[in-house]
């Protein structure tokens, strides 16, 4: 069986029967229905899971009664190898009962051989492949509201609210996915200020994508949260945080870059440790500059690190933006590649220097998207403005 080439479009509707004469009949009253299809033949289940394998039809005409199968069987191996092919059960005239019950196992129909005429034939195919796609669609949809409400759950913990009391200090937040990407990443941040009237930030990137670094994320995160309301910073803080993802990532191939700072309650003095993680802009007024204070290895590397302060001075209003890699290191188009890099970032920033924090970032990576490759890999970005604000 099978049809010419210029049938090649038409759905492929594999018949699985051990009877010569039943599946002539099959055949004979396709051709009759009106339903334009293509028609290849298996004469087993085990010849029919390599025509599944190699030939990936749109719907399965199964019979029950085959002498390779006990059952049930033969339609469990074709459900199996099946994907997205719909399947229709043929039984004997004796067995009506074993179609219905093909219905509960997976099929979408069933046929009772001796009563099949071809316009039933017909619209019996074509309604079931229609119902597989319709299941598929519902499938489909409830995957995506699974994921939608995860990726919800994962950015509550990934992206919190600061937590500020008193200090006059205003924070503007951006996270983007990674282009393609239905689950978040595992960039994350968080602003702090404590009892002494401190201001602590972190940002930080677990290498890789997916729910399991978006968790490790969040997980670090709250760990960050809680040991810096404890009174632990700078090394001693890292320290900590490196022993807790030494226990909670899934392999030892995972790293994490950090930057942690503090911004003392004068208002011009932060101090910064930074575990591999990449610069930050500085603002002044109506300038900005790439800050890059000194850095040491990122956590969980398999080589002992040792993470110093660095003391960067802030002019009097001046503030931060703390961001991950995903924000610059991006293609830009054209050929030989060529990268934006933190100093094309810091030429996109000088342009919005002006604007406020939400504004600031808003135009920033608008303009980072709009100058990047559209069809290049995008990695998940974070970023963080934190400016005080002058006070009379």
């Amino acid at each position: 069986m099978g049809h010419a080439s210029e049938y090649g479009r038409q759905p492929l509707v594999l018949l699985v029967e051990d009877d010569p004469q039943d599946a002539f009949i099959v055949e004979e009253l396709l051709e009759d229905s009106g339903l334009a299809v293509r028609l290849e033949w298996a004469r087993s289940v085990d010849e029919a899971r390599r025509a599944l394998v190699r030939l990936r039809p749109q719907c399965v005409l199964l019979d029950l009664g085959l002498p390779d199968a006990y059952e049930f069987s033969a339609l469990s191996a074709v459900i199996e190898e099946a994907g997205d092919a719909a399947v229709v059960v043929l039984t004997g005239l004796a067995e009506e009962q074993a179609g219905l019950a093909a219905l509960t196992a997976g099929a979408q129909d069933y046929l009772v051989k001796g009563r099949v005429e071809a316009e039933w034939l017909g619209r019996t195919l074509r309604y079931a492949m229609q119902r597989k796609q319709a299941e598929q669609a519902a499938v489909a949809l409830h995957a995506e509201r699974v994921r939608a409400k995860e990726n919800e759950r994962l950015e509550r913990g990934l992206l919190p609210t600061p937590l500020l009391q008193s200090m006059p200090i205003g924070v503007a937040s951006r996270y983007r996915p990674s282009r393609g990407s239905a689950t978040l990443g595992g960039d994350f941040f968080d602003v702090v200020e404590s009892d002494d009237k401190a201001v602590h930030a972190v940002i930080g990137d677990v290498c890789g994508h997916g729910p399991d670094e978006a968790a490790l994320g969040v997980c670090l995160r709250i760990a960050w949260r809680a040991l810096v309301l404890s009174g632990v910073t700078g090394a001693a803080l890292l320290r900590r945080l490196e022993r807790i993802l030494e226990a909670e990532r899934p392999g030892t191939d995972i790293f994490v870059t950090m930057s942690t700072l503090v911004l003392e309650p004068d208002q011009r003095t932060v101090r910064i440790w930074r575990a591999g993680h990449p610069g930050m802009l500085l603002h002044d007024g109506d300038a900005v500059s790439l800050a890059d204070p000194a850095h040491s290895l990122a956590l969980g590397l398999p080589v002992e690190a040792d993470w110093h302060q660095d003391v960067l001075e802030l002019p009097r209003g001046g503030g931060l933006t703390l961001y991950t890699d995903g924000l610059f290191e991006r293609r830009l188009p054209g050929a030989p590649p060529r990268w934006l890099g933190e100093e094309g970032l810091l030429e996109l920033a000088r342009r919005h220097a002006h604007l406020d924090g939400e504004g600031f970032l808003d135009a920033l990576i608008a303009d980072v998207e709009e100058v990047t490759a559209p069809d290049a890999p995008a990695d998940d970005l974070a970023v963080v403005h934190l400016r005080w604000r002058e006070q009379a």
